[in-house]
């Protein structure tokens, strides 16, 4: 690797840590409803909405009222994304004409955004209008990330409040989110992206010739070509900063009007980590203990720094399957050398590597190049990424909740040590929160497994893919993974956009999704109504390395545990196999 990619990926890590408490401290204000600079512009704006749909912010629910408010509003979010696409061809803003979304089509769609996951079986330039990509994608991207934020906040209070029946009002934190947090942000990432070549119009596509004429597969003469223009600056901002990861174009971020320039795409990187490493600065304050937000932090970072490295070295290394050809894949000032398949030149290994390791990590979905075409082992490291419950920073807000579910494992084990009840800031762990935090882990597990064992066992399924052997396995095995832990990057390779994936897909983004949100809500809601027990001299310190340590022990184990043997039939066995071939 180039001193460039050392000093980026530092830069990278630098500027997280920079900005992750002051917007943690933010927003922790805002949803405790203390007053901020610019909540005194907005809260205007706020008691219109409240006004408007009849919310009492005073108001507040029970875990079972937030959670059929938040799953309610969803499934209306699902079903009014579905009847727009499906009406596409009649509505404004088209100015190419799209036809409507074929239904299985806008199953997946319609569940891919309301979900947060935003896989994309379908090109965003040759299938959506502009009124589709605003109004369904950019509106979901906003409120999807807004509704997992609310969440993590209920699930805060669960922690920080005693002998409560309640956890908050879900419509206000759902407003908060947006209003106060992802719309500002995104505002300035918009302009600045619009600033540095982004494309940002409501003009139609511009057809322009070419500079040499070409010939098409038939052999007919091509003179032109369409150029695919859009609203784009404003859905990369809330897609990057609400690790949402759905392109405006097909090619998402390696796409040169979606990613105009190494700072761009600098930004967009930075983006996908923002507010996850922030809320758990937000999470310590709200629970009066900053140290317990640092501790998280800390874990995220443990796993995350160690397979970045893996997978920056794993490209930066030769392919294998030239090692016979004497192509010299040693970096130099000349070239990048290593693995540069299915990279983007203007960006590089070391920033593809990047990216592609914080867009699996943080639940974003995003790409700048293709996974398809990374090596076994750079392969491998997004893939497991996603396996590991999307918490090494994970989604907003959904990233914290899950890494929470963990540490309350983690403290059960060490309480089971110690043998004596185990405790996390103040509130004991029982028999109720360990079954919660144990559905939120096993079901998106089960969902990936079951879902992977159909396609390979079915002939729809197994048509869709065109690679043959373990990499074939692993492009259907990344599939279900990112749609059931709500990531949305694609491994490539795979013929998706069919009925049976379609379906398949879109059923595992929804119980990856609402499977986990109900039992982190009921987990709130049991800590909420306990009591604060006193720390003791037999009470597990949470903010210490040692801590650190195990949290970090325990999601690597369980990771390791339920997707080794699957990880060994795709992309083990294909780099033993590449190793041997190159000897």
């Amino acid at each position: 690797m180039t001193w460039h990619g050392y000093a980026q990926i530092a830069l990278f890590l630098g500027a997280v840590f920079a900005t992750a408490k002051p917007l943690g401290m933010f927003m922790a204000r805002v949803f405790s409803g203390e007053k901020t600079l610019i909540g005194t512009a907005l809260h205007p704006v706020e008691r219109l909405i409240y006004k408007a749909l009849r919310i009492d912010p005073a108001s507040e629910m029970s875990w079972k009222a937030y959670a059929t408010a938040a799953v309610s509003f969803n499934v209306v979010g699902i079903l009014a994304a579905y009847g727009v696409q499906r009406t596409q061809a009649f509505l404004p803003a088209n100015p190419q004409g799209m036809a409507n979304v074929p239904p299985d089509l806008a199953w997946n769609t319609a569940v891919s955004f309301v979900t947060n996951t935003n896989w994309q079986a379908y090109g965003g330039e040759s299938s959506l209008g502009y009124f589709v990509q605003m109004t369904v994608l950019s509106v979901q991207n906003f409120v999807s990330a807004a509704t997992a934020m609310a969440v993590a906040v209920a699930l805060m209070r669960g922690f920080a409040r005693q002998r409560s029946l309640t956890v908050g009002n879900f419509w206000v934190d759902l407003t908060r989110s947006t209003l106060f947090v992802l719309l500002p942000l995104c505002l300035v990432m918009a302009l600045f992206a619009a600033s540095q070549g982004v494309v940002q119009t409501l003009a139609s596509y511009v057809t322009v010739p070419l500079l040499q004429a070409t010939k098409d597969s038939d052999g007919k003469a091509v003179t032109e070509q369409v150029i695919a223009l859009g609203p784009v600056a404003s859905q990369l901002a809330i897609k990057q900063l609400g690790t949402n990861g759905g392109g405006f174009f097909n090619a998402n971020s390696a796409h040169p009007f979606e990613n105009s320039t190494p700072l761009v795409n600098f930004v967009e990187t930075w983006a996908i980590f923002a507010l996850p490493a922030a809320l758990c600065c937000t999470f310590g304050r709200m629970v009066k203990d900053p140290r317990q937000g640092w501790a998280l932090l800390a874990a995220m970072m443990a796993i995350f720094l160690p397979l970045l490295v893996l997978c920056v070295a794993a490209e930066q290394g030769a392919n294998p399957a030239l090692a016979g050809l004497h192509v010299d894949s040693v970096g130099s000032l000349l070239q990048s050398g290593g693995n540069m398949e299915g990279k983007e030149v203007r960006f590089g290994i070391s920033a593809t590597a990047l990216f592609a390791t914080a867009t699996t990590s943080a639940s974003c979905g995003a790409v700048n190049g293709m996974h398809d075409s990374f090596t076994a082992l750079g392969g491998f490291v997004p893939l497991w990424l996603i396996q590991l419950g999307e918490v090494v920073f994970g989604g907003v807000g959904a990233g914290l909740y899950g890494i929470l579910m963990f540490a309350v494992i983690a403290v059960f084990i060490g309480g089971l040590m110690v043998g004596r009840t185990p405790e996390y800031l103040g509130k004991k762990i029982e028999a109720s929160e360990m079954k919660m935090a144990s559905l939120v882990i096993l079901i998106p597990a089960a969902a990936v497994l079951l879902g992977t064992a159909v396609a390979v066992a079915t002939e729809a399924g197994i048509k869709g893919v065109f690679n043959p052997g373990p990499h074939g396995f692993s492009e259907m095995l990344y599939a279900f993974s990112s749609a059931a832990n709500n990531n949305g990057s694609a491994f490539g390779g795979l013929s998706a956009n069919s009925v049976f994936y379609n379906v398949a897909l879109g059923i595992a983004m929804f119980v990856g999704r609402f499977g986990v949100i109900i039992p982190v809500l009921a987990l709130a809601g049991s800590l909420a109504k306990k009591k604060l027990v006193p720390a003791s001299s037999g009470t597990l310190p949470t903010h210490t390395p040692l801590f650190v340590t195990m949290l970090v022990g325990v999601i690597v184990l369980v990771g390791a545990l339920t997707f080794i043997p699957a990880l060994a039939l795709g992309p083990v066995v294909e780099h033993v196999i590449a190793q041997g071939s190159a000897q």
